[in-house]
């Protein structure tokens, strides 16, 4: 597996992108620019409930209750990989930590998707008499990303309204409700694929085709109340031939181009009110053509990209460097 770089661009209408529970869960702001924040475990969850709901894979990191509704914990979690090569659960009173940091990891790394992809400490502990024993194993995650950032400020609306439900016994009176949410938001993340780490976790190839399917899909298949309307919108993967190579950066090298000049960036609504304008972004890639092996897409079709003023469709050739498009794209 060679190193790469992700950039991915999805919008966001009338609603949360990522909610902060420390701020009356309003939509996160860098409020000296009025740019919308998103942090990469917003879309990191995004991921894992795609790979886990709809591909039916396993991941570590999920909500798990028992019987009488109480959460499992992360020791807890880790037990459930504690397995002989039957799946048959191993009585951890008769292993050590260090056999259980073995029969763990071992088996969290074959099972578990996410783990591979982002890493995970997991804590351990054992009892021995009167003594409590600890461990954890620690993986770093080949694939990590920047937290993202709206290309353009945004508008925050507050909203104030009435529930269905009373406000206590024997009133009359129902409950007050308010929350905050973005007019239009369009979100660029960045990450990198590292092959260094990938070896660490057993990543494989067929995993980085899944992560790029949840990025796309699971975005648009996010539908609560708060997320209902995200689209993806741009995502590209350039892959590398050299061992510990990439530019860096590429989320630096794309800009947003508003149709009307005169509109503010708080007036946008909608993607067709913009063109995102990739022309550093490929005269990068063509002066970097000898370290690139490919560059995969996707793009939806409202999309408008270009390039030097003009129309781009990445399935057009750039110098030195093959675009190929990915089965979900439009």
């Amino acid at each position: 597996m060679n190193r790469s770089e992700l950039l991915f661009l999805y919008d966001i209408t009338d609603a949360n992108p990522n909610g902060d529970p420390m701020d009356e869960n309003k939509p996160r702001l860098d409020e000296e620019t009025g740019i919308n924040i998103v942090t990469d475990v917003r879309l990191k969850r995004t991921i894992r409930d795609y790979l886990h709901d709809t591909k039916g894979k396993e991941i570590f990191v999920r909500e798990i209750r028992d019987e009488k509704d109480n959460l499992q914990d992360a020791k807890m979690r880790a037990e459930d990989f504690l397995l002989d090569e039957n799946d048959s659960k191993l009585d951890k009173s008769k292993l050590t930590i260090a056999d259980m940091k073995n029969i763990i990891g071992k088996n969290v790394l074959r099972e578990c998707i996410d783990v591979r992809i982002f890493g995970a400490t997991i804590p351990l502990e054992k009892k021995e008499g009167t003594k409590t024993l600890g461990g954890s194993l620690t993986y770093t995650g080949p694939v990590q990303f920047k937290m993202g950032r709206s290309m353009h400020a945004v508008n925050m609306v507050h909203i104030k309204g009435t529930g269905a439900f009373a406000s206590g016994a024997n009133k009359s009176m129902s409950t007050f409700r308010e929350e905050y949410f973005l007019s239009y938001s369009l979100i660029n993340f960045y990450g990198i694929v590292n092959e260094n780490a990938a070896a660490h976790t057993a990543l494989r190839d067929e995993d980085v085709d899944l992560l790029l399917e949840a990025m796309w899909k699971g975005t648009k298949s996010l539908i609560s109340r708060s997320k209902a309307g995200q689209m993806p919108r741009v995502l590209f993967r350039v892959v590398y031939k050299e061992e510990d190579y990439h530019i860096g950066e590429l989320d630096k090298y794309i800009s947003l181009k508003k149709n009307d000049e005169m509109m503010r960036d708080e007036e946008l609504r909608d993607i067709n009110q913009v063109q995102i304008d990739v022309t550093e972004l490929i005269n990068k890639l063509s002066a970097n053509r000898d370290n690139v092996d490919r560059v995969e897409y996707a793009l939806d079709s409202r999309v408008t990209l270009i390039n030097n003023e003009n129309a781009y469709n990445p399935a057009e050739a750039v110098e030195g460097v093959e675009f190929i498009a990915l089965p979900f794209n439009d």
